[in-house]
């Protein structure tokens, strides 16, 4: 056979066919068929038709065209598409026009990583590190136990109400401080100083970081979140902070010698700046630099080595992937930012200097000092003096019979318990009302003043998760809401109006419109913060909405009325209105508000079949809420009887029994809500489903996930996670490291050997859309690392080593090649560039100094 030239011309060959195979590529004029071919494939039809739009021509949805995507990126004849593309590009024509068509410039080239070992720890430093966090625990609990025994000795030995106090302020003063001190000694005395680089998981260096990290989250200081106290306490630990700095988030950064943060700058809630992350099977650490005058929206990421300029802006759900940086005065936003015009600082600055923090930071601790610490302390032993099922048990003297330890346990348990429950609603439903007339909306206020205060003890307090975790899908959730404030408008009831997560700043100052569902995780950020001032406003979520899970919706959200804000979606604050559309991702572009497949349950949501069909809701509902509280219940009661036992053994065994209880406390809870966890699902795993809402079958999931699991994050960073995952039926390899992630539907979760799963980040194996829910199995192959806040939806397939970066959106239905370097919101392939230094074998970005160690220090 003859080889044909490359320079003669074919006859019948166009010349876009032509430079296609002179360049080895696909023909053009051969794409729109051969995508076409596969989509039928992937439908199950004959063809379809080159100009039928994807969604409302030919029905198909985001999971059919994810499947698709993944299909095509298969074959090497075929340009790869992205879900971003396929709404950009919604018919065959389109989309093969878009993916051919020749950039006006070639883009810059990057040095690619080739694909990194995931490193594989030996089962025996596993092991030995476990059992070391097990002996720094029980160490731990047993001289807390020693100094709490001691300290209420002590207390209990005082005469009349004043030597009490006295005693109370005395003792919850110096426990105080140590708890607040010791992890800055074992910080300066474990690290010394954090350093860029690099270690491996479970190690030395490891367990060093580990204890570090965990005695800063079990930190009391983070009560004073948001206070200047907070500041002071970072500097103690080595970050370099100015003047003026606001932080709000819960989330403690960790290696604080790489923190810098200018003066003036602002920091929302639920914001990652952790200084560290886990990555195929290493702890890797880098530095977050911030500038002066800086804003950081919620839900927000700052991976290692990000820096902001001065008076740069961060939006909300957005976030700064490995080595990004926003120049000076720029603003940005989505994940990973792009520039914007957007402007998300919106209050005007007030007076607030130095003198003003320094008073508001004393107040407080003055508060603490002389009011909540005596009042927890002597309070408890006045309790103890006065019940006489504690008081007779702390006498050595006095012999009690099994049968009353069991009474007495019951009726103190139904005290405590239904106390808090009475008592905390009356408080909701009547305080924040009177509160927030101190804080009228509108109005610029300086922060670290009264009526600053009374802001944040209204958010502290009608957020209280037990109460949304109680009410949270069913019909009963939107009494709640209307008790603590929230306006609802006309309330069009369909039995799963809002889910279980939910926070504010101002509940009084949510407006929902009449026919709206919300799923999980939403937060209404209806107050705006500058370094000096704030002011609190109302937020309108519009009619006829629908909104996924893990949203922060802004005041001033350019949405209105009928738009499906998808998960993890970042709410526009510029542009038209939106209405009658669907919005994804982070920027948020549109997408249809629904499609065929979605609204085969409408007969459901309507007429009789509505009202039979909620009334069965209801009833069931309203036992699975009983049921919860009779399990919840139960557990308090396990513990009161625990916690007697330990006290009548108080007089013969001594301090020992009180750290035993620290440790047997955690040991049953887990154990308890494994087991409950267990007999609901009878021992079987779930089966992936497409149903209505008011199939039973979805109610006995939404039972399932009100079962208690914030208990989980003691263990996060020990090889007890894993287990304890195993333990609820998440098929999971060995040697997973997790740090944090959350699971919702455990028995649909596949995780692999040796994965590394980030603090925030998520596996959730369902969807709930209108009135339809969708659930499928979700599989991470083997040394897979989900990056920090990363969220992993139903049907998904991670390859083995592949990687998910930070604030990143999996959607449904995807498949990630293995060892393939996935990010953004929707998640795309974005292979990162690299530099390999010499003499080493990992690899290391440029903004990391490579004169790090590759250790902590």
């Amino acid at each position: 056979m003859v080889e044909q030239s490359s320079d003669v011309h074919i006859e019948g060959m166009d010349d876009e066919t032509l430079v296609a195979r002179r360049v080895g590529g696909p023909s053009v004029s051969d794409t729109p068929s051969r995508l076409a071919d596969v989509l039928a494939d992937v439908m199950g039809v004959e063809n379809v038709p080159a100009d039928a739009h994807f969604f409302e021509s030919l029905g198909a949805n985001s999971l059919v065209m994810a499947q698709f995507c993944a299909r095509v990126r298969k074959r090497e004849d075929l340009p790869s598409p992205s879900m971003r593309d396929i709404y950009r590009y919604p018919t065959i024509n389109a989309l093969a026009e878009g993916l051919t068509k020749t950039p006006s410039a070639p883009a810059p080239t990057a040095e690619v990583m080739a694909p990194e070992p995931v490193r594989r720890a030996s089962g025996l430093s596993h092991t030995l590190c476990g059992t070391a966090q097990l002996l720094i625990f029980l160490g731990y609990s047993l001289v807390a136990g020693f100094a709490t025994a001691g300290g209420y000795q002590w207390v209990a030995t005082s005469s009349g109400v004043w030597d009490v106090y006295l005693r109370s302020l005395v003792f919850g003063g110096v426990g105080f401080v140590a708890l607040c001190a010791f992890p800055v000694v074992a910080k300066w005395v474990l690290v010394g100083r954090w350093k860029a680089g690099e270690f491996p998981v479970w190690g030395l260096a490891y367990l060093r970081f580990w204890v570090v990290k965990t005695l800063l989250h079990a930190n009391p200081m983070i009560l004073f979140i948001g206070n200047p106290l907070y500041v002071l306490y970072l500097r103690a630990l080595g970050a370099r902070i100015g003047k003026g700095v606001t932080i709000l988030s819960h989330s403690v950064p960790v290696c604080t010698d790489l923190l810098t943060i200018g003066s003036g700058t602002v920091i929302r809630k639920d914001s990652f700046f952790l200084g560290y992350r886990a990555h195929a099977g290493y702890i890797q650490t880098g530095r977050i630099s911030i500038g002066r005058d800086v804003y950081i929206g919620e839900k927000t990421v700052l991976d290692i080595d990000t820096s902001m300029g001065d008076g740069a802006q961060l939006g909300h759900s957005s976030s700064l992937h490995r080595g990004q940086s926003v120049p000076a005065g720029e603003h940005q936003h989505g994940s990973p930012a792009q520039t914007t015009d957007v402007d998300y600082l919106r209050v005007a600055p007030a007076r607030c200097g130095t003198a003003r923090r320094a008073w508001f930071g004393l107040a407080s601790l003055l508060q603490l000092f002389l009011l909540y610490l005596p009042l927890g302390v002597g309070g408890l032993y006045i309790v103890f003096a006065a019940v006489p099922a504690v008081r007779r048990r702390l006498d050595p003297r006095t012999a009690l019979p099994p049968g009353e330890l069991v009474t007495d346990a019951v009726v103190l348990s139904l005290v405590m318990f239904v106390g808090f429950v009475v008592l905390g609603l009356g408080l909701l439903c009547t305080l924040p009302r009177l509160l927030h007339l101190v804080v009228p909306p509108d109005r610029v206020f300086p922060l670290y003043g009264f009526r600053y205060a009374v802001h944040r003890a209204t958010a502290r307090m009608t957020n209280i998760k037990f109460f949304a975790w109680l009410f949270g899908d069913s019909s009963y959730v939107v009494h709640y809401l209307r008790g603590i404030g929230y306006d609802l408008s006309h309330v069009e009831q369909t039995g799963s109006n809002f889910g279980t997560e939910l926070q504010h700043e101002n509940p009084l100052l949510v407006t929902v419109g009449s026919g709206t569902m919300v799923a999980d995780g939403l937060s209404v950020v209806n107050a705006d913060y500058s370094a000096t001032s704030f002011r609190v406003s109302r937020a309108t979520i519009g009619a006829r909405n629908f909104l996924g899970n893990n949203i922060a919706y802004p005041i001033g959200g350019r949405t209105g009325e009928n738009c499906l804000l998808a998960t993890k979606v970042m709410v526009p604050l510029d542009g038209e209105v939106r209405e009658g559309v669907g919005l994804l991702g982070s920027p948020c572009f549109e997408i249809p508000r629904s499609v065929e497949r979605d609204s085969r349950f409408d007969r459901f949501r309507s007429g009789d079949a509505l009202r039979r069909s909620l009334t069965a809701k209801n009833r069931y509902n309203l036992r699975s809420m009983a049921f919860m509280l009779f399990v919840r219940w139960l557990h308090v009661l396990g513990l009161t009887l625990l916690g007697l036992a330990t006290v009548e053994l108080y007089g013969v065994l001594g301090h020992v029994v009180i750290a035993t209880y620290m440790a047997l406390t955690l040991v049953v809870t887990t154990l308890y809500y494994v087991l409950l966890e267990r007999c609901l699902t009878r021992f079987r795993p779930l089966r992936p489903m497409l149903c209505s809402i008011y199939d039973p079958a979805f109610w006995a999931q939404e039972r399932l996930w009100k079962v208690p699991d914030r208990h989980l994050n003691i263990y996060n960073g020990t090889p007890f996670k894993a287990l304890v995952w195993r333990l609820t039926g998440v098929r999971v390899g060995r040697r997973v490291f997790d740090d944090g992630c959350y699971m919702t539907d455990r028995t649909l979760a596949v995780i692999g050997d040796d994965c590394s799963l980030n603090a925030g980040s998520k596996v959730q194996c369902h969807s709930q859309e209108d009135g339809t829910f969708k659930s499928d199995i979700s599989t991470l192959g083997a040394g897979c690392t989900l990056g920090v806040g990363a969220h992993v939806h139903y049907g998904v397939t991670m390859g083995d080593g592949a990687r998910l970066a930070p604030d990143s959106f999996l959607m449904k239905g995807e498949e990630v090649p293995a060892h393939a370097r996935w990010g953004g919101n929707p998640a795309v392939e974005m292979p990162e560039a690299a530099v390999l230094p010499a003499g080493t074998g990992r690899t290391t970005p440029p903004s990391v100094d490579s004169a790090a160690t590759a250790s902590v220090n």
